[in-house]
């Protein structure tokens, strides 16, 4: 990719730099957050969006939260690192990345204390950081293997359908769904992509296409409404989507409107495929009857970028996901493999490996 979604600038007391998400494609801006405050609220407005890129945003926001620390009492430097990842857990409550980093780095942390007699809070400091530079460096790893174990289900010739945005701008790396057909793209294969808009905030248009016209991949934008249709035509032979939580049993959230299209590719024979790492499975949950979702502010369906389209007063609901059941995906596509008809036994053997 051209692009970096996100890095940090500079050393333990440096800051993370990010693409602001909520200008695309009309403007290409670098967001600097130099408090947990200011990435609080990047991670709440969708500046830095999906589960991949929240929970590589989330460690580093520990680094930021750890600068504020001062002497060398490391049990108050571990309260405050505690009180902080509660804090950044209370921004998006359905992806399950940001919780796994934010465990992942207190992890570090407390490991950091136990094994180190003479530890010093720049020790300490030092070792969040790394930790929080390894996690983004596994993300890249990460989409590029999905990329790579998901290609040779794209037919040359195909049409693919996606919703939301799971490319490079909501990871580190290069995406989840669309390194699929980045990986595809890059072996020759042609085919031709069609892109839901995604209501309420259109990651589909404002975003996806903008990361699909960028790498020159052949791409036609739709409304939401549309993809039956075009099912119903012949012209969809795939559908490919993330997923920002895995219920043990396969069950999956992700964007609302993804259980919608299962159905619809169900009903016309076409596999429906989600694609996302490990990370994003939450074994404490068994179904997907059991995975928060986010509820979020009227305004975005009421109204876009301070243009009413809806009647002043009007009630809103507005989902940030919905869950698809398991026995409408037809396989999950990980940095590990492929688990195709996914159910409860096949995925603990699948993370167990």
């Amino acid at each position: 990719m051209v692009f970096e979604t996100l890095r940090w600038v500079g050393g333990v007391d440096g800051y993370l730099e990010l693409i602001d998400q909520r200008l695309l494609p009309a403007q290409f801006e670098m967001l600097k957050c130099e408090t947990i405050e200011q990435l609080y609220d990047a991670i709440k407005t969708l500046a830095v969006r999906g589960a991949p890129a929240i929970g590589v945003a989330a460690a580093f926001g520990i680094c930021l939260a750890m600068q504020k620390t001062t002497g060398d009492d490391l049990s108050k430097a571990l309260a405050h690192l505690e009180e902080s990842a509660e804090y950044l857990a209370t921004a998006r409550p359905t992806a399950a990345n940001l919780f796994w980093a934010l465990d992942r780095m207190k992890t570090c942390a407390r490991k950091f204390v136990a094994e180190n007699d003479e530890a010093s809070l720049s020790g300490l400091c030092g070792a969040l950081l790394s930790e929080a530079m390894a996690i983004c460096d596994e993300d890249k790893q990460m989409c590029k293997r999905i990329g790579e174990n998901g290609e040779k289900l794209i037919e040359a010739g195909s049409g693919i359908l996606t919703h939301c945005n799971a490319g490079a701008l909501a990871t580190a790396g290069q995406g989840t769904a669309l390194s699929m057909l980045y990986e595809a793209y890059d072996k020759g294969k042609k085919f031709k992509v069609y892109v839901d808009e995604t209501r309420p905030v259109l990651q589909g248009g404002r975003l996806t296409m903008w990361e699909l016209m960028q790498a020159g991949i052949d791409a036609t934008l739709i409304c939401d409404n549309m993809a039956g249709s075009l099912m119903k035509q012949g012209k969809i032979y795939t559908v490919i989507t993330g997923a920002d939580r895995i219920a043990a049993n396969g069950d999956a959230a992700n964007k609302i409107g993804t259980f919608s299209l299962s159905i619809l590719a169900k009903k016309h024979n076409i596999p429906f495929y989600i694609a996302a790492p490990t990370s994003t499975f939450d074994l404490s949950i068994k179904t997907g009857d059991d995975i928060p979702i986010e509820q979020r502010a009227a305004g975005e369906v009421a109204s876009f970028r301070g243009v009413k389209i809806a009647p002043e007063g009007a009630d809103v609901y507005n989902p940030a996901f919905d869950v698809t059941d398991a026995r409408n995906i037809t396989a999950i596509i990980t940095e590990k493999g492929v688990i195709e008809k996914p159910n409860t036994e096949k995925i603990a053997r699948h993370l167990a490996d």
